[in-house]
């Protein structure tokens, strides 16, 4: 485990009110930065007070949730505001795969914060002056494009394969029922990609998603996989998608066709089950919607499940976090069948991709999503990914085209 504290004595922490702050993605000073926003309101941060950096291992989330303890439990605060997102917050990115090490959790020093009509301010250190100078925007130009891990015919070969397994009932495959596989994609700038424009561009084009970066990995996504406030936990689950439609004619036939579906009610379905499953034991009491109803982002439209919940005393919002992933919607079921098939024929390690990234406050109030439509930017460099769930009739050119339109919002993040 690699721990860098970044300060010799316990975190001072102020929150303070403060008038609307404008555009949150607007106030980022620098080309590195925290983000979590929803429709203009969420929170935004730079500098690293505090940083963890964890190794491969099944408890990553736990020894998460016990630094975050100890660094927030010995910190010296002051909240004037006392909202969920006031006080001390970390931002982290859990890598998809307990055999990925790189999961990365960060305090930062300075963090702009809007909700529920009221906007703040909270500086985290050692009492320093967080503030840095606002550096102007650089938007990439001259991006090269490359093929990732498998190009799209191997790609197509490894989907038949997983069809195949699904369908085929081969020893020790008979229960795979849906396993999900995704691409990567690789862009090359002519100078450091600057994250604020990527936030900025995917905010404005994908309002209804939520525009996330943490430590490089930026992207907007649509699916939030847990938010708590209080002992109410809540998710919403997506799985089963179309393209949206040139004409409102159109959009409405492709929303049709999707909920009309037997293929995708059936992904979605499993997706669905898997959070509901994980999340029961966890909570006095839960409540799944009977039928997915239909959710139109600007680019693709999802089949979509809210889950509501009320969390047992004592349950940690990192350990219903670890509890619920992975959900189906990013691996499959039965999960370690699913897991082992995606480990075996995807061809890569997916790093920080499909896993939970989010915030979380000293009283365990937060949000994660699941870091879907997104990039690891690394100075010039960025590794885009796209995933799709695969069934039983699922056909390998339609899973492609799939992916190569989800790749479109990072696509348009770098290239405007």
């Amino acid at each position: 485990m690699s721990v860098a504290l970044g300060v010799p004595h316990p975190l001072v922490v102020r929150t303070v009110e403060t008038g609307d702050s404008g555009d949150l993605l607007r106030r980022l000073p620098a080309p590195s930065a925290l983000s979590w926003v929803h429709r203009g309101e969420g929170l935004v941060a730079w500098g690293e007070a505090a940083t963890l950096t964890l190794p491969p291992g099944p408890d990553r989330f736990a020894a998460a949730e016990r630094w975050l303890a100890a660094l927030f439990g010995a910190a010296e605060v002051r909240d004037e505001v006392g909202v969920p997102g006031s006080g001390p917050v970390a931002f982290a990115s859990f890598t998809y795969d307990p055999r990925s090490g790189g999961s990365r959790v960060i305090v930062p020093r300075m963090v702009i914060g809007r909700g529920g009509g009221r906007a703040w301010q909270t500086t985290i250190g050692d009492g320093g002056d967080p503030l840095v100078l606002m550096q102007p925007l650089s938007e990439p130009t001259g991006v090269r494009w490359s093929d990732g891990a498998l190009p799209a015919p191997r790609w197509e070969t490894a989907v038949a394969t997983a069809v195949r397994r699904i369908g085929s009932g081969e020893p020790g495959r008979r229960d795979l029922d849906k396993v999900v596989f995704a691409r990567d994609l690789y862009a090359v700038a002519e100078r450091r990609i600057d994250e604020r424009v990527l936030l900025q561009r995917l905010a404005g084009r994908y309002p209804d998603c939520y525009t996330f970066a943490c430590a490089g990995l930026v992207g907007a996504t649509p699916e939030l996989l847990l938010r708590r406030v209080g002992d109410t936990v809540t998710s919403l689950v997506l799985a089963g998608s179309r393209a949206r439609g040139a004409t409102c004619a159109e959009d409405e036939k492709l929303g049709g066709e999707l909920l009309g579906s037997a293929k995708d009610q059936e992904e979605h379905r499993y997706a669905a089950d898997s959070v509901r499953d994980a999340l029961a034991p966890l909570c006095a009491s839960i409540d799944v919607q009977d039928e997915p109803e239909l959710l139109a982002l600007a680019n693709v439209q999802h089949l979509a499940t809210p889950v509501r919940g009320e969390l047992a005393p004592g349950t940690t919002t990192l350990h219903a976090l670890d509890a619920v992933h992975p959900s189906a919607a990013v691996c499959g079921t039965p999960t370690p069948l699913a897991n082992e098939t995606i480990w075996e024929l995807e061809g890569m390690d997916r790093g920080r991709y499909a896993g939970p990234v989010g915030w979380i406050d000293a009283d365990g109030n937060g949000e994660w999503g699941i870091a879907l439509r997104c990039a690891q930017v690394d100075e010039a460099s960025a590794r885009l990914f796209a995933g799709c769930g695969i069934v039983a009739d699922s056909d390998p050119a339609a899973e492609l085209a799939e992916a190569r339109a989800k790749f479109r919002a990072m696509q348009y993040a770098l290239e405007g």
